[in-house]
């Protein structure tokens, strides 16, 4: 399918260092936090922005004590811990479309340094939107079946009767598809129904496929900057159409 999600092209959370993995958990926490006071509460069954968070910080085994500590943080009195969504967008080497999207407590500080990765290799910042309207958003699950037990079939009718738009099945993994607000739910129900997922939120999925890059200098570049990008602490997610990520 055209837009479809690669999972080695985005996340790289299979055998992830405990250095990554606190990373990881730190910045799924800001956005908890960003989602409790957003969505106006800290329950999932009526803040449907905090119940994606909390079905993504289950997908990558936050502990449930860190996601309970975050959510009543979030709700206590003396949090004053502020942060901002921004997203940024530009290019990387041969027009490779780029999505950086950021939380953040000092706009100009991250603004600076977004700026300075995209220029440093070989690329550069744009206006807003300049390369998202190729881009969908969807929810996005993907299922581990990296020892091949996994029967496509039964899969791909467990995840539409637990309310999925799409199913894709790849070597190693399956991956579901759903509409924004449903990924918590559906989720929930692949979960409960025994699979083990590896992911599970909100992605930005290429209309028109993924850019192969050829020259070595260019897949070098584009590689150190995502991992710049991937790196700070204000980055969320990094979302773009290079096929040759790992």
């Amino acid at each position: 399918m055209s837009g479809h999600s690669k999972w080695h092209n985005i996340q790289k959370t299979k055998g992830a260092a405990d250095a990554k993995r606190a990373q990881a958990f730190t910045k799924i926490a800001r956005e908890m936090i960003v989602a409790v006071k957003e969505g106006g509460g800290g329950d999932p069954r009526s803040n449907s922005k905090l119940a994606t968070v909390i079905a993504k910080a289950k997908a990558a085994n936050m502990p449930n004590d860190n996601i309970k500590r975050t959510i009543d943080k979030a709700l206590g009195a003396g949090n004053t811990e502020n942060y901002e969504k921004i997203v940024y967008e530009g290019y990387g080497p041969c027009g490779v479309a780029v999505i950086v999207e950021t939380m953040t407590d000092n706009r100009n500080r991250t603004a600076g340094e977004m700026r300075h990765y995209f220029d440093k290799y070989g690329g550069n910042m744009g206006a807003a939107n300049c390369v998202s309207w190729s881009f969908d958003k969807k929810g996005v699950i993907v299922i581990d079946n990296e020892d091949g037990d996994l029967d496509e079939d039964t899969v791909m009718m467990d995840a539409l009767d637990a309310g999925a738009a799409d199913f894709e099945a790849d070597e190693d993994v399956m991956t579901v598809y759903t509409g924004v607000d449903d990924v918590a739910a559906v989720s929930d129900a692949l979960t409960a129904a025994g699979y083990k997922l590896l992911s599970a939120q909100v992605e930005m999925l290429p209309q028109n496929g993924y850019i192969k890059l050829t020259n070595e200098d260019d897949i070098k570049n584009m590689q150190k900057m995502l991992d710049m990008f991937e790196d700070n602490d204000d980055v969320q997610n990094v979302w773009h159409n290079w096929e040759d990520a790992e």
